[in-house]
């Protein structure tokens, strides 16, 4: 009878290990983080004011279709940029080593940047 109820109590234990996080957005926003939204075709905010050094962001793509962050600096140059994501999804963007100055940050998927997604980054 032990053995059974203890099988019993691994099993519930294992089953519930087997429904927790398995990735994807489940970890929620890292602290210290900027968080930054992604719909079409809109950075929420517009505007980032942030201390020199690494930058990292919380990306949340709240609209239909793929998006990502990309940073440039005064000279066109490109200095970071994340990964695309997927509608619904959301990932962690690490960018390291940012001297204080002003950037932009804009979705370079084909045409988003000109249908206005885009903003600036003020780093002190």
């Amino acid at each position: 009878m032990r053995i059974a109820a203890l099988a019993l109590a691994v099993g519930l234990v294992l089953g519930v290990a087997a429904c927790g996080g398995g990735g994807g957005n489940s970890g929620g926003q890292p602290a210290g983080s900027i968080k930054v939204t992604l719909t079409e075709f809109k950075f929420d905010p517009a505007s980032i004011d942030a201390k020199s050094g690494t930058l990292t962001f919380f990306l949340v793509n709240g609209g239909s279709i793929s998006h990502d962050l990309v940073i440039r600096d005064s000279s066109g140059n490109r200095l970071a940029g994340s990964d695309l994501i997927s509608a619904g999804d959301s990932t962690v963007f690490t960018a390291s080593n940012v001297a204080a100055g002003t950037y932009t940050y804009f979705c370079d998927q084909p045409g988003h940047e000109q249908s206005g997604m885009h903003g600036t980054l003020t780093v002190t």
